[in-house]
């Protein structure tokens, strides 16, 4: 069981690290678009939708898709990452009791 635990843990890292490096890849290949671009942003727009789409749709209605994809690439590897930060910390508190 502990072994089982250990190899869940460090292949819970390691898709993290995967994970991390892929969306990091995405993101800034879609983040290059928007700068080379001018697209400017904050961060509470990332998480407020209406907020995007009442004020920086109408300013960049071309980029629209390109604004679209950056964000939902950042919302997807915030979840994602929340989730096997999640998984880890379980598996890290059973090994942790276990023995």
């Amino acid at each position: 069981m502990y072994i089982i635990l250990v190899i869940s843990v460090i292949g819970l890292f390691i898709a993290m690290l995967f994970l991390n490096v892929y969306f990091r890849i995405k993101v800034l290949k879609s983040y290059k678009v928007l700068v080379q671009n001018k697209v400017e942003f904050g961060a509470s727009h990332l998480f407020n939708r209406k907020k995007m789409e009442s004020e920086i749709y109408p300013k960049y209605p071309k980029m629209k898709n390109e604004i679209e994809t950056f964000v939902n690439h950042l919302r997807y590897s915030i979840h994602m990452a929340t989730v096997l930060i999640a998984l880890i910390t379980m598996f890290g508190a059973v090994l942790m009791y276990y023995r």
